[in-house]
């Protein structure tokens, strides 16, 4: 590995702790929103509550933003992705603790990594494959917090939101080698608006006035997250920064004793650990092969 390329995974490795932490202040008010809204228009409002900061970092950025200089085909394939993602998520929220969703949305870096090989042509050896299983393993965990909810609509539906982040994840690398970072939010964002208040239709609810707090703090905490996230994907290496997403976990645990006083169930926590466990595996093993193809170059 150049040392280009890592100078550019550390700086994917913070831009994903960034967007780990605003991501979980977002998730946290989209939660308070789910009781009161469907799905889809969660979707459409988190989508909405963006949009003005993303047009004014396009404005600030000018030229460079390079917003109708795309790839609408795959911009496209993400804001398909993005509504079914959002929808999903909102819907599990309704009535999964935050880190409870998170414990299987965490199996999303090891599928990143997966489609990584086939997608992305990045070499995929038999110690992340390894990693995977034991991942999904941890996963198939959660999913059972008890025998006679075995694969919850509420599970199954992060798992869908899972599938989507990952293969949004992995359009944003390629889409990073000729889009600017401002034109992909700005499209997904445009597109999820546009399609989920399109799909909600007649169900659509006024918005209450005293929930305009709430899209605030999604504006500026999803923004951030956004940003931050899509920088991630398009500066490093997308198998090696996703393991840091695991840091949502203290997040989750932590909003969800301050706001709503609940704390996962043992075996919730078990498999988290199962699946955080075979993420550290990963980038253990990663750093490891690094080290030793840097001593076979001589200086």
């Amino acid at each position: 590995m150049s040392p280009e390329q890592r100078a550019d995974n550390l700086r994917g490795i913070v831009m994903m702790v960034i967007a780990v932490g605003s991501f979980a202040l977002m998730d946290a008010s989209l939660k308070e929103l789910t009781p009161h809204y469907p799905p889809l228009q969660v979707a459409a409002l988190r989508a909405y509550a963006s949009l003005p900061v993303v047009l004014l970092w396009a404005g600030v950025l000018g030229m460079r933003a390079r917003l109708f200089q795309v790839r609408w085909s795959l911009h496209l394939l993400r804001g398909v992705i993005g509504i079914l993602m959002m929808a999903s998520f909102a819907f599990a929220l309704r009535t999964l603790p935050l880190s409870e969703a998170y414990a299987i949305f965490f199996f999303a870096p090891l599928l990143i990594t997966a489609l990584a090989a086939p997608l992305l042509g990045e070499r995929v050896g038999a110690n992340r494959w390894w990693a995977i299983a034991i991942g999904m393993l941890g996963v198939l965990v959660v999913l059972r917090p008890k025998g006679e909810q075995m694969l919850s609509i509420g599970g199954l539906a992060v798992l869908i939101a899972t599938i989507c982040y990952a293969i949004s994840a992995i359009t944003s690398r390629v889409l990073g080698r000729t889009d600017s970072s401002v034109s992909m939010v700005f499209w997904l964002m445009l597109f999820m608006a546009a399609g989920a208040t399109a799909l909600t239709g007649s169900d659509w609810v006024p918005v209450q006035r005293s929930h305009g707090w709430i899209l605030l703090a999604i504006a500026v905490t999803g923004s951030i997250g956004q940003f931050t996230l899509t920088e991630a994907f398009k500066r490093g290496q997308a198998s090696l920064i996703a393991p840091f997403e695991y840091t949502a976990l203290a997040w989750g645990l932590g909003l969800d004793w301050l706001i709503w006083k609940t704390l996962p169930q043992p075996i919730v926590l078990l498999g988290a650990a199962i699946v955080v466990a075979s993420g550290l595996f990963l980038l253990w093993s990663e750093r490891r092969i690094d080290r030793r193809q840097a001593g076979a170059v001589p200086e």
